[in-house]
């Protein structure tokens, strides 16, 4: 079995424009699996698919104890390095934070997603500095990746708001991140100049119409998130199944369906 740390490092390989390293996130077991199987090399949760698989809405809504359970429901379903989406860390202060890293590692992941949101970024350092803190007391080289929501919640000014997501970006790395996560930015000239200004892995968001992972790394990208898309793909199978079965007592919107034995046989042991 290969060891904590031996995970670490191969997770914080992943990460080059080379061969950017792309996430389908997962939110359960199943879907960890069946991302595994596709052969994926690592598996990421998504916080927003995790939060809605068990009743929550996203943004800081779900508690600790049920987030940190299915991290280690997922980590220890797979083999490949896992990565948490913690969202604001779980934590009301840095030392709250602190403590949410702590049992992400002890659930057995080797990296997480901490977002900045509305925060003000001289907070959000201390957070990040509280990670790594309880990461080098773990003994564990955890990935942080750290959000940043500038473009995501249209923050600032558009004219400088490149200029600030650099800034934060130095900041966040200073205090402990690994890498940089700029949600809601896909388009190249926006995407080429963060890369060039990021002294680390830059990761982003992607869905449908953004440019493909090879054209992303050719842009200097290290990583590409599906997020909650995945999820979202999924209950929207559920809505349109249920939509066509009340009102048309018609059952198209299953086709192409996973065969119950394949599913079934991938949770098996």
């Amino acid at each position: 079995m290969t060891s904590h740390l031996e995970l670490a490092r191969q997770f914080a390989a992943l990460h080059t424009p080379a061969a950017p390293l792309a996430l389908a996130n997962a939110w359960d077991v199943a879907s960890a699996r069946l991302v595994e199987a596709a052969g994926a090399p690592a598996v990421a949760t998504t916080s927003a698919g995790v939060a809605w698989s068990l009743g929550s809405p996203d943004g800081d809504a779900l508690a600790r104890d049920r987030a940190l359970d299915l991290v280690g429901r997922v980590a220890g379903a797979v083999s490949v390095p896992v990565t948490a989406d913690i969202e604001g860390g779980f934590g009301a202060d840095p030392a709250g934070v602190g403590e949410t890293v702590a049992g992400v590692l002890a659930a057995g992941a080797v990296g997480i997603n901490i977002e900045d949101g509305t925060r003000a970024p001289a907070d959000h350092t201390e957070r990040l500095a509280a990670a790594r803190a309880a990461a080098e007391a773990a003994g564990i080289p955890l990935y942080i990746n750290a959000r940043i929501d500038t473009y995501l919640f249209g923050l600032g000014a558009e004219e400088t708001r490149l200029d600030e997501t650099l800034a934060r970006a130095a900041a966040y790395l200073e205090a402990g991140a690994t890498g940089i996560f700029v949600p809601g930015v896909t388009d190249p000239a926006t995407v080429t100049e963060l890369a060039k200004g990021i002294d680390a892995p830059f990761n982003v968001l992607v869905g449908p119409g953004a440019p493909t992972v090879a054209e992303l790394g050719a842009l200097g990208v290290a990583r590409v998130s599906l997020g909650s898309w995945v999820a979202e793909a999924a209950y929207a199978v559920v809505r349109r199944a249920a939509e066509e079965l009340i009102s048309g007592g018609t059952y198209g919107s299953l086709a192409g369906s996973l065969p119950y034995g394949e599913l079934n046989g991938l949770l098996k042991g």
